[in-house]
C-alpha cells in the first residue's frame, strides 16, 4: 500500500488506516524503531505477570483469598515421616 507522507506540525507522518491497526494489534502506544533503514511499529510486549502485584492486593483486601479446591489428604499421607 502507497501511504504519503504528511507534515503534522514540526514533524512528518504517515496516517495508518484503521483495518491496518486491528489487524496488527497496535491500540494506543506502540514500540517504533529503526533497523537497517526500515521502520518497525509494534505493539507493546506486556510483561506476562504484569498487575499481578495489585491484583494480589486487591484479592487480599477483598477477603477473596480462599481456596479454590478445600484441602484434602491422600489415603497414606499420616504414615509419612518428614
Amino acid at each position: 500500500m502507497q501511504v504519503s507522507i504528511r507534515t503534522m506540525g514540526n514533524s512528518r507522518g504517515v496516517l495508518i488506516p484503521k483495518p491496518i491497526l486491528e489487524q496488527t494489534g497496535l491500540l494506543d502506544v506502540a514500540d517504533l524503531q529503526v533497523h537497517d533503514g526500515v521502520i518497525e511499529i509494534r505493539p507493546l510486549q506486556r510483561h506476562p505477570r504484569e498487575g499481578w502485584a495489585a491484583d494480589s492486593q486487591r484479592i487480599a483486601l477483598a477477603t477473596d483469598d480462599v481456596l479454590v479446591w478445600p484441602e484434602f489428604a491422600n489415603a497414606a499421607d499420616q504414615d509419612l515421616q518428614w
